[in-house]
């Protein structure tokens, strides 16, 4: 626990300072106010992981790249030192003030900073974390980018800018172990969030976003003993919940600036980068776009154009890189003829058993199998809550194609800045049922629709039904938060067990096979499928490849490529 808090502190330090740098770029030629501290550390992240995905371009992401890092960030503070420091100075005052009970918001802060690490330190290692997650941190970890690494594993060519973040703070360039703790930093910040349900109870009365943020909540508990694996469905669900839940807000104090919605939609191009099953999270460019072409915003058109295309740039090319495809296993777009390129049956072959595996299924034979009949055995083995969440979305998603219907006849007014969000989120589920529906991989897109449309039905029938309808509802949600935080509670106490207060737990290791190729030592496991960390390079069975150069550093091709 000593370890991630250090690791965590250190993390705050440079996204603060990598977030106050561009959003200072950015409002110096477009004037706004940051008013949220998680924004600049939120920017911050997706900041510092562009810049791992473009070191990794060059070299390992290791001591060097944290120098870098370290050095531009102390160079913005001392360039900028009076801007920060009158900013730094209106957070003090604004504690000792106590405006607002800013001080009782630092104590909860604090405890939850706490609370995090303790599950960050320790709990339940993902299976895919064993599978393929730790060998692709370490490859960038001891390489950087790999020219067709996927050709060793497949599963090494999911190309996630996660990835890159996990390693630029793995820390293992100091000889120790790899530390993987960001997955718990970024849920950190999303508890931080969900802090202003507190601005419910104190109202009286639920708004859209405080639904999302009970989701949100939801989802927290639900991952806190898995928060210690660097997935990269935890970064995608956790961004997409800080995109909504912020841009809601926007909505619910009706600001009218571009900025913030143009912003978060560049932190949309950052989320497909971190997992390209949430490309339709794009959708809420609709709004921005439209009024910046309406008021005809040039320069700030282009900026934003820029801000997307240098988020999204270094994620494309170590894709090619890795493996030989713009968009692996996608081989609809192929434009590239590169010799460690993945062969076109491999990558077909994997894409179908993505979607059967998501479908419950284990043979990419059923992958042709109608939605009709694979659907309800689907829906069958879903747990309990998940049928319910999974059943109040599609009921959710016929409500608003009903909503919309109406708005375009006229039947009632429309409200576009809603709408976008609510047909996003739901697009986004509809996609999700429709290709692979593992809970994991779109449970935000499941949560997010029930909560934006019912939640948007709640406070319309609130609005009509006086105090007592907004009071039930308040009373509702305050039980199932106070009914889960005791199940969070009894579960955390009886799990405990007395470890980890110095160290995070490692990645777990496994018993390996050694084999040679070309002069080189590889590692598959003696049962199952997994690899650990610790085994390096190492996949899941023995690998047929050819090296393209003299040593691993310089790539691999199939080996029965020409």
């Amino acid at each position: 626990m000593l370890s991630v808090t250090v690791i965590w502190i250190y993390m705050f330090l440079t996204t603060f300072l990598a977030g106050y740098a561009i959003l200072r770029a950015v409002t110096r030629v477009i004037p706004y106010r940051i008013r949220h501290t998680d924004s600049i550390l939120v920017c911050g992240l997706a900041a510092v992981t562009v810049y791992a995905q473009f070191f990794s371009l060059f070299m390992r992401v290791g001591a060097a790249a944290n120098l870098v890092m370290c050095a531009a960030g102390i160079a913005v503070a001392w360039l900028d030192r009076r801007s920060l420091g009158s900013m730094l100075r209106r957070i003090r005052d604004k504690i000792r003030e106590d405006r607002s009970g800013e001080r009782g918001k630092m104590l909860a802060m604090l405890f939850l900073f706490l609370l995090f690490a303790y599950g960050t330190s320790r709990g339940i290692i993902h299976y895919d974390t064993s599978l393929y997650h730790a060998q692709s941190i370490r490859w960038i970890e001891e390489y950087g980018v790999v020219k067709g690494l996927g050709n060793l594993h497949c599963r090494l060519a999911y190309n996630s800018a996660s990835f890159a973040l996990s390693a630029l703070y793995s820390m293992a360039f100091l000889g120790g172990q790899s530390y993987h703790c960001a997955a718990g930093w970024l849920a950190y910040l999303l508890a931080v969030v969900c802090l202003e349900l507190a601005g419910a109870f104190r109202r009286g009365r639920l708004r859209v976003s405080d639904f999302a943020r009970v989701m949100c909540v939801y989802y927290l508990v639900n991952i806190f003993d898995e928060m210690i694996s660097p997935a990269s469905d935890y970064f995608m669900v956790l961004i997409a919940f800080y995109i909504v839940i912020r841009w809601l807000d926007l909505l619910e104090e009706e600001a009218s600036e571009i900025l913030p919605y143009a912003l978060l939609c560049v932190l949309g191009v950052f989320l497909m980068t971190v997992k390209l099953s949430a490309a339709l999270i794009l959708l809420l460019t609709v709004y921005p776009a439209w009024r910046l072409v309406r008021e005809r915003r040039v320069k700030e058109t282009g900026l934003y154009l820029m801000l997307g295309s240098v988020t999204a740039v270094p994620y494309f090319i170590r894709n090619v890189l890795i493996s030989g495809w713009l968009v692996y296993p996608f081989t609809g777009v192929d434009l590239f003829d590169v010799p460690w390129k993945i062969p076109k049956g491999v990558a077909d072959y994997d894409a179908r058993e993505i979607q059967v595996w998501g479908r419950g299924y284990t043979d990419v034979a059923r992958y042709e199998l109608p939605v009709r009949d694979w659907l309800p055995d689907w829906f069958r083995s879903l747990a309990e809550s998940d049928r319910v969440f999974v059943a109040a979305a599609a009921v959710s998603v016929c409500i608003l194609g009903l909503y919309v219907i109406g708005a375009v006849c006229g039947l009632w007014k429309k409200n576009f800045r809603y709408l976008v969000v609510q047909i996003t989120v739901s697009a986004s589920f509809l996609f999700w049922l429709c290709t692979s529906p593992l809970m994991r991989y779109g449970c935000v897109y499941v949560y997010l629709t029930a909560a934006l449309v019912l939640g948007g039905l709640y406070e319309t029938l609130a609005a009509g039904g006086g105090k007592a309808v907004r009071s039930c509802g308040v009373a509702v949600v305050a039980l199932l938060l106070a009914y889960k935080a005791a199940a969070f509670c009894r579960e955390t106490v009886t799990s405990y067990v007395n470890d980890y207060w110095i160290t995070q737990r490692d990645y777990d290791s496994y018993a390996m096979t050694a084999y040679e190729i070309e002069g080189t030592t590889f590692y598959y496991p003696v049962t199952g499928d997994q690899t650990g960390y610790e085994s390096f390079p190492s996949a899941p069975a023995k690998a047929k490849l050819q090296f393209l150069g003299q040593d691993i550093g310089d790539g691999f091709r199939a080996a029965d490529s020409q």
